[in-house]
């Protein structure tokens, strides 16, 4: 993939769930919030700083219709 003039690799991961609220998405990578009754709720927070110290990003979107929509990019180089 092209983004920008530079070349990135991009991966997707698209579920069938009944996806994520609003209100829980935009907490998803915040330090310590979690949804489940045990982990300590910085897997996210973690991978999006590692991540981002490499130059990429991760996103995370769940459509009106369900499901969740994942895509993690990296620059190439």
């Amino acid at each position: 993939t092209i983004v920008a003039g530079n070349e990135v690799h991009r991966v997707h991961v698209v579920d069938g769930g009944p996806g994520i609220t609003a209100d829980v998405r935009e907490k998803l990578f915040r330090p310590f919030f979690t949804t489940k009754a045990r982990g300590t709720g910085l897997g996210l927070s973690v991978a999006r700083r590692l991540l981002e110290a490499h130059g990429g990003s991760i996103a995370v979107a769940s459509p009106d219709g369900g499901g969740t929509h994942v895509t993690v990019t990296l620059p190439s180089g």
